[in-house]
């Protein structure tokens, strides 16, 4: 559907991002996107060695927190510069979203791991291993690593930017461990979901008012997220108070490497089904979904009749610039079915891809051009 721009009124929309930020060099420690540069094949999240982040964190120093908060005021300051009005912490300290979370859950052994096929019998990993009830195990303290990256956060216009922080929900946790212990996904979802429920009390008590659990596997397994894994965010969010903004993530699928072609998405249709789910939540303000990638169906955002939506505007996979132009008619298309108070504007999935000062450049000024592109949008109120 086109939209006529010349004179019609416009709308700023706010601007955010999804959570990876590639690590600076200095700080090495293994993750995700190492190694991500074009046409070298990765596996995906899954392929992460959890042995050599092990191997790495028992042999680090004291040098290391100095190092993990020098990057985090780096790329905190780096997405500002961007223009991003809610940045993350660029999850800087974490070797994936995932894991990281889970070396702090009873009953998930690291130590002895699981080969398993993974991603439809594509390839098998080593992943660790549910063997035993799931509970908070001591050691991280979430509101206290929030408090640090939102000291790193400058003022605009007299107030201080947000920081958000981000979690894996339980479903992708299952989805990226193996699990000898319940052989019951819902149960071990709901144990996992008073887990993260402990983490996000602790972020409140901090102060933190931007909250985002990641549950990319709704979309990739859409029957079990409808029949169950959405009413885990009863739970994911119990007792979080109405001014903290509470976002579900969920993405179509991870490329292995920056402009991968052709990688597994998830169905299309996957965001049509859970919309109503979602809309109806008590607990969700913001449903994060992709859209530069793989465009959806606009009419889409009508499902969301409260609900805010996070577009993915930016496309994550692709080094290729966008220009602000192209994103804007993207975000005026899309105001033609949500009112602009309800539509925040992001790059599609996280940005750890673009490692390496060959990509950062890139990575920079497409940034840059998506927040351009959310200022100044048309946008033509119903029945004006």
């Amino acid at each position: 559907m086109s939209v006529t721009v010349d004179t019609m009124p416009t709308v700023d929309l706010v601007t955010t991002v999804v959570g990876a930020y590639p690590k600076p060099g200095y700080l090495k420690i293994p993750d995700f996107f190492a190694g991500s540069e074009s046409g070298s094949e990765k596996k995906g999240l899954l392929g992460t060695s959890t042995e050599a982040y092990s191997e790495f964190i028992a042999q680090a120093g004291p040098e290391l927190e100095a190092q993990i908060m020098e990057a985090t005021q780096e790329v905190v300051q780096e997405q500002c510069s961007c223009g991003v009005d809610i940045p993350t912490d660029g999850e800087v300290r974490r070797e994936n979203y995932i894991h990281f979370l889970c070396r702090y859950i009873e009953g998930i052994d690291f130590e002895n791991l699981t080969e398993t096929s993974v991603r439809n019998g594509a390839f098998t990993t080593k992943l660790p291993t549910v063997r035993g009830p799931v509970s908070t195990r001591a050691g991280l303290d979430c509101g206290a690593e929030w408090r640090k990256s939102q000291d790193c956060a400058p003022r605009n216009n007299g107030s201080v930017v947000p920081v958000k922080y981000t979690l894996p929900g339980p479903m992708t946790i299952i989805g990226s461990v193996h699990d000898a212990h319940y052989k019951d996904d819902a149960q071990l979802a709901m144990d996992l979901a008073k887990v993260v429920n402990q983490h996000v009390l602790a972020l409140v008590a901090a102060g933190c008012k931007h909250i985002q659990v990641d549950e990319p596997l709704f979309a990739r397994k859409c029957d079990d997220a409808c029949a169950w894994g959405v009413k885990t965010l009863d739970v994911v969010f119990a007792g979080c108070p109405a001014d903290v903004q509470k976002t579900i993530h969920i993405c179509c699928g991870y490329p292995g490497h920056l402009d991968h072609e052709g990688y597994l998405k998830a169905d299309t249709q996957s965001y049509f089904r859970l919309a109503p789910l979602l809309d109806a939540s008590e607990v969700v303000d913001v449903v994060s979904l992709e859209d530069a990638h793989r465009p959806n169906d606009l009419s889409l955002l009508a499902l969301f009749t409260k609900t805010t939506v996070m577009l993915g505007t930016m496309n994550s996979a692709s080094s290729s610039v966008e220009s602000v132009e192209q994103m804007r008619e993207r975000l005026a298309e899309a105001l033609q079915y949500i009112d602009p108070e309800r539509l925040q504007v992001a790059p599609d999935c996280g940005l750890g891809l673009f490692s390496g000062s060959k990509h950062r450049a890139a990575l920079n000024q497409k940034l840059a051009n998506m927040c351009a592109a959310a200022k100044g949008v048309p946008y033509a109120a119903k029945g004006a």
